[in-house]
């Protein structure tokens, strides 16, 4: 007989993993899977400060996933995430990325090159190297 896993195990199992990775500097920064509401993603709020804790990590209630040529797009329009980092630099760095992005569009110069920049910048942050970042971009139909 096969066993079932509830979702929310195994989300959790998930985000125990990355803290995992984030806390021995594996990743610089890492991502929950994206959730359909904020309301939703913060029915695990109390077992990620835990999860944070236990490995010594940061966690950053993302409202907003950022949207880049890195992945699907549907996989992030309208979604929320959790972020987790151990420095602070790293929050700050991820949030002055998705400043310039905006910057960009609004001077209507989001294209081409700035693009790719910004979803390899991106890709850096989550400690990807540099072929998985041009896989990814390929896979999400954006090279």
């Amino acid at each position: 007989m096969e066993k079932q896993i509830d979702r929310y195990s195994y989300e959790l199992g998930v985000m125990d993993c990355f803290c995992e990775m984030v806390s021995a500097g594996l990743k610089t920064m890492a991502l929950s899977h994206t959730f359909d509401s904020c309301q939703i993603r913060d029915q695990y709020l109390e077992a990620v400060e835990k999860l944070c804790r236990k490995y010594r990590v940061h966690f950053y209630c993302e409202d907003e996933a950022f949207i880049t040529d890195l992945f699907p797009e549907e996989l992030c329009r309208g979604k929320c995430c959790f972020i987790f980092y151990r420095q602070d630099e790293t929050l700050s760095s991820y949030l002055d990325l998705k400043k310039k992005k905006a910057e960009w569009i609004s001077q209507g110069d989001y294209e081409g090159s700035r693009r790719q920049e910004i979803a390899r910048a991106y890709g850096k942050l989550l400690s990807y190297p540099d072929e998985g970042i041009e896989r990814l971009m390929q896979q999400a139909g954006t090279r």
